[in-house]
């Protein structure tokens, strides 16, 4: 074709394929990727749920509706277990705040940051059980803890951590602080590696101090990472510190660690009442799911105010 004939028709030959018009996004194609994966999690979850569910609403075969559940709210030893899940709960500002003021300490290349990183992260990668023993053994009356402040002409203020009722909890806490600080920093500090530097930059420019730029900068830009991981450790410390509790203190002295893990164990195969079991089982899901949803609420909530 020569000149004359494209300059007519309008037409060149560039050496590439024409563009056709973007494909549609199809979700069902998606979904097709995704059955398997959601017809296994509907299998092993699904069917367990409903197994859990029919347990809490009969007693020995015969349905008692939410009868089981009442009679769980109303134990008054199921009741000191939640309370103390929720004590724990306490513990989650000082988490996050710990946790944050670290990773940005890191990420601002603090004296020794490559250890400090490695040595803050090492008591994450310890199974549970292996915390448990390891503090079981220092928090003792005659453990390493009270001998070295004895050592140090510092006895009076040893304590009996674990055998104390009212020590017992808070030294429980200080430990998944310990342990689950770990997991917080590294995910706070690759959020920090993502942010733009220029932000920063600007602020120092601008004349703000160091507090001003954390409040003002870091935070705001963390508020989503900081909600991930706010539901994530306030689902792990109402229904995964079971492996704490019970290696540790087993739920004593009396009832001062016990909490809802703890107690549906104990009700399940140290007092044969599955049925007991099941029903707290069943309002700790309720509890669980109903932080879940919280969050997925909030995070809408926010995400419509920030469009607007």
């Amino acid at each position: 074709m020569d000149g004359t004939a494209v300059a007519a028709t309008g037409e060149r030959h560039t050496g590439a394929a024409p563009r056709g018009r973007p494909r549609r996004r199809r979700p069902w194609q998606a979904l097709i990727w995704l059955a398997p994966a959601l017809a296994s999690i509907g299998l092993v979850y699904g069917y367990s749920i409903y197994r859990l569910v029919m347990e809490a609403t009969h007693r020995e075969g015969v349905g008692v509706g939410l009868g089981n559940l009442r009679i769980a709210i109303d134990d008054p030893f199921f009741r000191t277990a939640l309370g103390n899940n929720l004590r724990l709960l306490l513990t989650l500002p000082v988490i996050i705040a710990v946790a944050l003021v670290i990773a940005i300490l890191l990420h601002e290349g603090m004296r020794g940051w490559r250890f400090h990183r490695v040595a803050i992260f090492i008591p994450y990668m310890l199974p549970v059980t292996v915390v448990g023993v390891l503090f079981g053994e220092l928090l003792t009356l005659h453990g390493a803890v009270n001998s070295t402040l004895q050592t140090l002409h510092l006895a009076y203020f040893s304590e009996d951590w674990l055998g104390d009722p009212d020590w017992a909890l808070r030294s429980l806490a200080g430990v998944i602080i310990w342990r689950e600080l770990g997991f917080g920093v590294i995910l706070f500090l690759a959020r920090l590696l993502s942010l733009p530097g220029n932000v920063f930059d600007a602020a120092r420019v601008d004349g703000a101090g160091w507090f001003r730029t954390q409040w003002h900068v870091t935070l705001p830009m963390m508020r989503s990472i900081i909600g991930f991981y706010l539901v994530i450790e306030a689902i792990t410390l109402m229904s995964w510190v079971f492996s704490y509790v019970f290696v540790m203190t087993g739920g004593g002295p009396g009832q001062a660690t016990q909490v809802t893990e703890t107690y549906i164990y104990q009700n399940a195969f140290t007092s044969d009442i599955p049925w007991l079991a099941a029903a707290a089982a069943t309002l700790l899901l309720i509890g669980v799911t109903a932080i879940a949803v919280l969050f997925l609420i909030l995070r809408w909530a926010y995400g419509r105010r920030r469009a607007a």
